[in-house]
C-alpha cells in the first residue's frame, strides 16, 4: 500500500476493500486530526480521483456521502468545501472515537482480558 498525497489528505488505499469507503474513512478522520479546516476547498472529484488513480464514481460516492453527513456543500463553479459547522466536525471526531473505543473494547475481549487489565494498559500507554 502507497500513500498518496491529495489536497492536505494522505490516502493509503487497500485495494481488498471498498475504495469508496476508504476515501470517505480518510477524509473523515483527517476533519477530525484537523488535517482539513472548516471552510477548506477539497480536490475536484476528478483530480482526486487521477491522483489516486481510481474511478472518478468511486470518489463521486464518497463526497456524496460526505455531502449528505453534512460534512462538505459543493458550491456551483467553484468546487467542493469542508463544513464551516464546527458541531458537524466534533460529531465525526467524536463518532470515529466512539468507533476505536468499541474496537479495542472488542480486541480485547477476543485476547480474553477483562475490563481492569485493559484499563491498566490504557493507564501505561503513552499520549503523545
Amino acid at each position: 500500500m502507497e500513500e498518496i498525497k491529495a489536497g492536505g489528505i494522505t490516502f493509503t488505499l487497500d485495494l481488498s476493500k471498498p475504495l469508496w469507503e476508504q476515501v470517505l474513512h480518510q477524509i473523515r478522520g483527517a476533519l477530525a486530526r484537523s488535517d482539513l479546516q472548516p471552510g477548506e476547498k477539497i480536490p475536484s472529484l476528478r483530480d482526486l480521483a487521477q491522483q489516486l488513480k481510481i474511478n472518478p464514481n468511486t470518489v463521486m460516492r464518497a463526497y456524496q456521502e460526505l455531502e449528505r453527513d453534512g460534512l462538505t456543500e459543493t458550491r456551483r463553479g467553484q468546487g467542493t468545501f469542508i463544513t464551516s459547522s464546527q458541531q458537524k466536525i466534533s460529531e465525526v471526531r467524536n463518532l470515529l472515537a466512539e468507533d476505536a473505543v468499541k474496537a479495542f473494547v472488542q480486541e480485547m475481549r477476543v485476547l480474553g482480558l477483562r475490563k481492569p487489565e485493559a484499563d491498566n494498559l490504557l493507564e501505561e500507554a503513552k499520549w503523545e
